[in-house]
């Protein structure tokens, strides 16, 4: 009997600093990004470090209200510990690749290169594609993998936003936050489900983005998996970090919206799978705060399926169906490119 092959599970987040004297560096790894910043490289620098100082008293505020650091890798070990358990035909590892803190991708693919795996799945804990998370995660995992001299079999995986699988593991939650809201509301109290998306300066998408369509598909997909009866929905988006435009609507004016139609709120973080502090200070605390003086009645949060049992099984799943496929760019459950109109797609720029 063969012994069973040795995949290396690279899982890709934006990471979060570790104790306080993190944030800044953190900070500035994050706006030095050319994927984040994108302006040549004699200004990014300069404007990287005048952004990091703008937004380090705001961000040291918002990590004190939980503990001074992210929980962020901590989850996703954890993640990685039970997505191995849930593949006991492979003999799989699970290896963290954070963008902006420790451990790095170059760290991460000298882990890989020494593990000596068979074949590598490289999967985004982002389910929509944008090219500020996924592509430059990917970018980055590339460039680590070549300084080492890693090189073995490659499955990319470059978003599973309409997986259903995540879908009805997202739907579950989705249903019993919703339930857990009508038993505290009064019968009469309208409801309404807002799917709150990290959100991207309106440039991004201009520039052939696919990030806003593959959230909106995510969750007509989960309206679609709840079936009848479900509160009405809408989405938005948070956490605008630069003075330029940003998608809209956002959560903030969706609140407000919520308070002036005195209408309950059960927020759904759409496009994260991870507590962190867009989730633990933005929704929780921040936004809470906001639904109060606007009037809202009733303000509830559904928690990111992290550990749920539906959603392991469903990342379980997304490495089987991509390790069907041969090595490259995995496009799963039989879907294509974006389409013309969103030219960052990494499939449509393979057809290119």
């Amino acid at each position: 009997m063969s012994a069973p092959p040795k995949v290396a599970i690279i899982l890709f987040n934006l990471g979060g600093p570790d104790r306080p004297e993190a944030i800044e560096p953190f900070l500035l790894n994050l706006f030095s990004d050319p994927a984040i910043l994108t302006v040549p490289w004699p200004i990014r620098p300069l404007l990287a470090r005048r952004i990091t100082r703008a937004r380090l008293a705001p961000a040291t505020e918002a990590y004190a209200k939980i503990g001074g650091r992210s929980p962020l890798l901590a989850q996703t070990e954890q993640q990685g510990i039970q997505l191995c358990a849930a593949l006991p035909e492979l003999s799989a590892r699970a290896f963290i690749a954070m963008r902006y803190w420790h451990p790095l991708s170059l760290e991460a693919a000298r882990a890989v290169a020494a593990w000596e795996p068979d074949e590598i799945v490289l999967l985004p804990l982002y389910p929509q594609f944008s090219t500020t998370t996924t592509g430059s995660s990917l970018s980055a995992w590339r460039e680590a993998a070549a300084a080492v001299g890693l090189a073995r079999p490659t499955r990319t995986i470059c978003c599973w936003y309409a997986n259903e699988a995540f879908i009805a593991a997202l739907a579950a939650v989705v249903a019993r936050a919703v339930a857990s809201a009508r038993a505290e509301l009064p019968p009469a109290t309208p409801l309404r489900i807002l799917f709150s998306a990290h959100g991207l300066p309106e440039r991004v998408v201009r520039a052939g983005d696919p990030y806003r369509m593959q959230i909106e598909a995510t969750a007509a997909a989960v309206l679609a998996a709840l079936g009848p009866g479900m509160p009405e929905s809408r989405v938005s988006f948070q956490s605008r970090a630069t003075p330029e435009p940003w998608l809209a609507p956002s959560t903030d004016d969706e609140v407000r919206a919520a308070g002036a139609d005195r209408t309950a709120l059960v927020v759904v973080p759409i496009a994260f799978v991870s507590e962190h502090s867009e989730t633990l200070v933005e929704l929780d605390i921040d936004y809470r705060e906001l639904a109060a003086k606007a009037g809202v009645p009733g303000y509830f949060r559904a928690p990111t399926p992290a550990l749920e049992p539906l959603f392991i099984a469903a990342l379980a799943a997304i490495v089987r169906e991509a390790r069907s496929l041969a090595p490259g760019l995995c496009v799963l459950s039989g879907r294509g490119a974006c389409g013309s109109g969103h030219r960052a797609c990494p499939k449509e720029i393979s057809h290119a």
